[in-house]
């Protein structure tokens, strides 16, 4: 038996072995191997072609209104919350409209987006320290997160790349 034979079949073995295994085991092992990342909630609160944007002492310079998700919340409950404990609005937050992975920090962001009809007055709470309505271009200096969301968010609009096959299997 050559060894390309030899590794399938232990591959085989332990994918079976691993059907059979208890959750809770399933889970610990996928844990211990597998990358974990965090995730979080953002919303983009737009209102005539500017949006939200807030200094926060734990930020390096402005971000949008968002946070971590808590142990099995979901992303639309926490966004929601965030924004009400943030800014002091409640939003119905509406489907998300994109998602950004960030492989070098380990994190995820479910992005949402709300068009206001009009520029809500808004009741800091006491993480952000001041908020103003901006554009990208005159957004100034932003955390990394806000950057790579607004990137995120602006490729979204565009029609998604197809996929394709590279290469034939020989």
């Amino acid at each position: 038996m050559d060894f390309a034979t030899l590794r399938r079949k232990a591959s085989t073995a332990a994918l079976l072995g691993f059907r059979v295994t208890p959750g809770p085991v399933k889970r610990a092992v996928v844990r211990t191997v597998a990358p974990s990342y965090t995730v979080g909630a953002v919303c983009v609160l737009e209102h005539d072609g500017e949006f939200l944007v807030l200094w926060q002492p734990h930020r390096r310079g402005w971000s949008l209104p968002g946070g971590l998700l808590g142990r099995a919340e979901d992303p639309a409950d926490a966004v929601r919350r965030e924004v009400a404990e943030e800014v002091g609005l409640d939003v119905d937050p509406g489907d998300p409209v994109t998602v950004r992975v960030d492989p070098v920090e380990q994190g995820v962001d479910v992005v949402f987006r709300v068009r206001l009809d009009q520029r809500p007055d808004l009741a800091l709470a006491t993480e952000a320290r001041k908020a103003r309505w901006t554009s990208r271009a005159e957004l100034g200096p932003a955390d990394r997160d806000t950057r790579g969301i607004l990137d995120v968010l602006a490729r979204a609009a565009d029609a998604p790349r197809p996929g394709r096959l590279l290469d034939l299997p020989r």
